[in-house]
């Protein structure tokens, strides 16, 4: 009985669909990705064993550089709006008559820490150049002048019927009467919640928090 001889496939795979594939999704991830912008200031935030993450949207950020100055950002991902009316109602509440192109460019001004007479200046440079320039901070020890109040008050009205979560992001060599003066605008706005930004410490060897872990107990 004659053998049958089975033809012989090549073993070959076009791999050129799943190299389209590829670059699809690589090109998805791309586009998709928002990257965090760059701080114009250093802060060396203190420790701490606390691992919870903190928001970054619907939410004020307060910075205290290790010079003691204040800034004042918002975090909003992608809704305008929100920056308008904060910029729209300091204009209107402090008369500093500033253009439409300058309003418009506090939505690319990741920091402002400038008094209320160098905003005009502040958001009349390209956002790109802000970082060049030496801001001074945002007035806040002067009980009678604290200006922090007025950007907080209109960061609520903002996200008004919205949480709004407050972040206070201090550097370790920061003083005290600084913070105290951050703490003294919140509650002026009836703000009395806030999260400290720090840096993540291991946990200290042999603490209680340690001996808690170690036993394998739930951490809270």
């Amino acid at each position: 009985m004659p053998s049958v001889k089975i033809p012989k496939k090549s073993t070959d795979t076009d791999m050129t669909p799943f190299v389209d594939i590829a670059f699809l999704i690589l090109s998805f991830f791309i586009m998709a990705t928002k990257f965090k912008p760059p701080e114009p200031v250093e802060i060396k935030t203190p420790g701490s064993v606390l691992s919870q993450k903190l928001p970054e949207n619907n939410a004020v950020l307060i910075t205290i550089d290790s010079a003691d100055k204040v800034y004042f950002t918002v975090l909003s991902e992608k809704d305008f709006s929100k920056f308008d009316k904060i910029i729209a109602g300091i204009n209107t509440s402090q008369n500093l008559g500033l253009s439409a192109a300058e309003m418009k460019n506090y939505r690319q001004t990741y920091m402002v820490g400038v008094p209320f007479a160098g905003l005009k200046q502040l958001l009349g440079t390209d956002s790109k150049a802000q970082a060049s320039l030496k801001q001074p901070g945002i007035p806040v020890k002067d009980t009678l002048n604290n200006q922090l109040v007025w950007w907080i008050r209109e960061a609520k009205n903002a996200f008004a019927g919205e949480k709004l979560n407050y972040l206070i992001k201090g550097d370790g060599k920061s003083k005290y009467p600084a913070f105290e003066a951050v703490i003294a605008a919140l509650k002026k706005n009836d703000e009395l919640k806030y999260n400290l930004v720090t840096a993540l410490d291991d946990i200290p060897s042999g603490s209680d928090l340690d001996k808690l872990i170690q036993s394998g107990q739930k951490v809270k």
